[in-house]
């Protein structure tokens, strides 16, 4: 299972979901997350189809999508999308 998050520098909702980005890595050891930056990442970020609306969070599992959330989130909304993913 890994979870990529798609946001970037300029986003405000990306930049408040930073603050505990980091814890929920820290409790999740056994998901792969990656990060990616819309305009630095362009040619990896290309393939998920990422609307208009920042961050995107997107569970894999064998590189096939699960599920995603858009937009701005607060903590336990994140935990809540990672639980039901089956982690």
């Amino acid at each position: 299972m890994k979870i990529i998050k798609i946001g970037a520098m300029w986003c405000p909702a990306c930049i408040i979901m930073n603050k505990f980005w980091n814890k929920i890595k820290e409790e999740f050891k056994n998901i792969e997350f990656i990060d990616y930056d819309l305009d630095i990442d362009e040619e990896q970020v290309k393939s998920y189809n990422v609307g208009n609306i920042l961050p995107v969070i997107i569970a894999m599992n064998n590189n096939i999508e699960q599920s995603r959330l858009i937009g701005e989130k607060n903590e336990k909304e994140v935990l809540e999308f990672i639980r039901k993913i089956g982690v």
